[in-house]
């Protein structure tokens, strides 16, 4: 039986064994005080990510050039990241698994339904035990097209900063390439980050407003990228 492989999915290959590659040596050398707290003490005592997926149903949050929707690139990273969380044994949550959003069945305006939505996602939050949100987004900024790279936010609960500092580390080597940013606090202004008592980051993987970015938010590549990298980082977090 011959077995063919095309180019894509050697490259897919290569990115998951350098992935593994660097989670192994985060492990490995166990210095992160998240990688201990992930492996340490029984199930009820170890971090659950809440993996958040921005956005969703008829919140479609920014749009590309092109007409690609905020909301399926979040989903997508959302998931990569998810699955390889559990690949290493971290509990996770997903606050959507799909495209719909997390609404009361009672809305019917597009208000109603966000601000339900937001709502819910933070209930889940906080009914979550030892909850750690991880909240997928990307970016846009129609006044600069030309700005590009991602970015890590953190709202102001206990191990948030170090948390956010170790995914943009992560970041910064993986898809930053030659324009390192550095993780910023939150505004005041985003309810879901603002309204749980558990440490919370947000990263905007890139901006919809650079065509060039964009283009490669939506491929399946670069969206594997992202993943490893946020998960290495999230593991990795001093």
């Amino acid at each position: 039986m011959m077995i063919v492989l095309h180019k894509r999915h050697l490259y897919l290959a290569g990115l998951c064994l350098c992935f593994l590659a660097a989670l192994g040596a985060v492990l490995w050398q166990g210095s992160g005080a998240y990688t201990a707290a992930f492996a340490a003490g029984t199930a009820a005592q170890r971090p659950t990510v809440i993996v958040d997926a921005g956005h969703g149903g008829e919140d479609g949050g920014a749009v590309a050039a092109d007409g690609t929707v905020e909301s399926g690139l979040n989903l997508a990273v959302a998931l990569r990241v998810r699955d390889l969380l559990a690949f290493t044994g971290v509990d996770t949550v997903m606050t959507r698994a799909g495209e719909d959003a997390i609404y009361d069945p009672g809305c019917s305006t597009l208000r109603e339904k966000k601000v339900s939505d937001l709502r819910n996602r933070a209930a889940l939050v906080e009914a979550t035990e030892n909850a750690v949100l991880l909240s997928i987004h990307q970016n846009s900024l129609p006044s600069s097209p030309s700005t590009h790279g991602a970015q890590v936010f953190f709202n102001g609960a206990e191990g948030a900063a170090p948390l956010a500092s170790g995914v943009q580390e992560a970041l910064n080597q993986a898809v930053n390439e030659g324009k390192a940013k550095s993780p910023a606090a939150i505004g005041a202004s985003v309810y879901l980050m603002k309204n749980i008592t558990a440490p919370g980051v947000l990263v905007e993987c890139g901006f919809l407003t650079n065509e060039a970015e964009a283009a490669k938010l939506k491929t399946p590549e670069h969206q594997l990228r992202l993943a490893a990298a946020i998960t290495a980082g999230l593991l990795g977090a001093e």
